[in-house]
C-alpha cells in the first residue's frame, strides 16, 4: 500500500493562522475566491518536501521568498513560529512527524523542535518518538532516515509530494524549450520534460502511451500522434495532425493545448510513475468545458491510484466530483478557514441544483465576499 497523507495540522503559515486536524480523503478539491488561501496548504507541502530533497533547500526557501517574516502568518506583529503536524498512514500504522521553525534575528527559520511519533510494537499505545533535535537549520530527518526504516518511509512520502501546475506556457517556458532525452523518469512539475517522458513511454509502456494519445484524440480531435526526432541528446515536443503531412513543434501549440498534453500524461502515466501524493493547482486554466470534463474524470480516476489533491476556480470541473471531495475555503479577516462538504446537509438542495450552481449561489460558501 502507498503511503498518504492522513492529516494535516498547520499554523502560522501565511494565511493559515490555525489548521487543526484537516484530512485529506483519496480526492480532496479545494474551491474558494482568489486570496482565500487555497495554494498555500499547497505551497507549505511543496516547501517542506523541498526542504527534504537537499540540507540547503530551506534556507533557499525562505531567502527566495524575501525572509521569514514573508511566510509568517500575518508578519512578525503576529506571529513567531511555524508549527506542523503532519499524520502518515503507512501498513506499519500512522506515524507523525511533528516541528516547530521559529524566526532568527538573520529573518531565516531555524527548528525550534523536530521530531517522528511511530507506532509501538503491533500498534500498541506506547508509541515511540524519535527526538531530533533543536537548533538546526535543515531537516536532521534527512539524516535519521539512513538509519531508521521508519524515518526512511516518511521522508520518502514528504519527498513523493508533487505540485502540478502548467500556467506558465509562455514562449519563454521550460514546456517549449529542448530537453534532455535522458531526462524521462518523471515528469516535472511545469511539464518541462514532457517530451523525454512520452519517448520513454512509447518504448518501454506502449499500453500507457497508447492511452494517453487517444485520450488527447478524444480532446482534440486533430491531433494524430506525437513525433520524436532526437538532436545531439535533447528533444522537442512535436506532432502531427490528422489529414496533414506536416510536422507540428512545440512553438506552433496553443497554451490549452499544451496544457492537455501536460495534464492527460501525468494523469494517465503508470501509477509506479506518480507520485504518492499529486497536487494539481488549478487544471482548468484555459481549457474549453469539454476538456475540463474529460480532465475532471482522469483526476476521479487517478484517486484511485494515488492520493490526489486540486484546487480549483471551475464550476465546470467542480461537477465531476461529490460533495464529500469538496472543501471550501473562505477568508475571515487575516486567516483561511477550511469546511468539508457534507453530502446529507446538502441533500435537499442537490435534489434540484448542480454543486456548480450551489457554489454560485454561495449555498456552499467559497465565493467573493461570502460571509462565511
Amino acid at each position: 500500500m502507498r503511503s498518504r497523507l492522513q492529516a494535516i495540522t498547520l499554523r502560522g503559515f501565511r494565511t493559515v493562522n490555525q489548521l487543526d486536524n484537516f484530512t485529506p480523503g483519496p480526492l480532496t478539491v479545494l474551491i474558494g475566491p482568489n486570496g482565500a488561501g487555497k495554494s498555500n496548504v499547497f505551497s507549505f507541502l511543496r516547501m517542506v518536501g523541498w526542504a527534504m530533497e537537499d540540507p540547503k533547500n530551506l534556507a533557499h526557501y525562505v531567502g527566495q521568498q524575501g525572509g521569514a517574516s514573508k511566510i509568517l502568518h500575518g508578519g512578525l506583529n503576529s506571529t513567531r513560529e511555524i508549527s506542523a503536524e503532519i499524520t502518515i498512514g503507512t501498513d506499519d500504522g500512522e506515524i507523525k512527524y511533528e516541528f516547530r521553525l521559529t524566526r532568527t534575528p538573520g529573518d531565516a527559520l531555524m527548528f525550534a523542535n523536530e521530531r517522528c511519533v511511530f507506532p509501538g510494537r503491533n500498534h500498541t499505545l506506547n508509541p515511540r518518538r524519535l527526538e531530533m533535535g533543536a537548533g538546526h537549520f535543515a531537516p536532521n530527518l534527512i539524516g535519521e532516515a539512513t538509519m531508521d526504516q521508519r524515518a526512511k518511509a516518511v521522508l520518502s512520502l514528504l519527498r513523493g509530494i508533487a505540485r502540478y501546475q502548467f500556467h506558465n506556457t509562455s514562449f519563454t517556458s521550460r514546456i517549449r524549450n529542448k530537453w534532455s532525452v535522458g531526462d524521462n523518469r518523471c515528469l516535472k512539475e511545469d511539464g518541462a520534460n514532457i517530451a523525454p517522458v512520452l519517448l520513454r513511454l512509447k518504448e518501454q509502456e506502449v499500453e500507457y502511451y497508447q492511452r494517453i494519445v487517444d485520450t488527447i484524440r478524444l480532446i482534440l480531435p486533430f491531433f494524430s500522434d506525437f513525433e520524436f526526432e532526437p538532436e545531439s541528446g535533447h528533444l522537442v515536443l512535436a506532432w502531427r495532425e490528422r489529414l496533414s503531412d506536416q510536422l507540428f513543434t512545440v512553438s506552433q501549440a496553443s497554451d490549452g493545448m499544451l496544457r492537455v498534453m501536460a495534464l492527460v500524461t501525468i494523469l494517465l502515466q503508470p501509477g509506479k510513475d506518480l507520485p504518492d501524493v499529486l497536487i494539481l493547482d488549478e487544471p482548468e486554466l484555459g481549457l474549453h468545458p469539454y476538456a475540463i470534463t474529460a480532465i475532471g474524470g482522469l483526476i476521479r480516476a487517478a484517486a484511485g491510484r494515488v492520493q490526489v489533491v486540486v484546487a480549483t476556480q471551475s464550476t465546470t470541473l467542480v461537477d465531476c466530483f461529490e460533495p464529500e471531495d469538496i472543501v471550501v475555503v473562505n477568508r475571515k479577516g487575516r486567516g483561511s478557514e477550511f469546511r468539508r462538504l457534507c453530502a446529507e446537509n446538502l441533500s435537499e438542495w442537490l435534489t434540484k441544483y448542480s454543486l456548480s450552481e450551489l457554489w454560485e449561489k454561495n449555498v456552499i460558501g467559497g465565493r467573493p465576499l461570502s460571509s462565511a
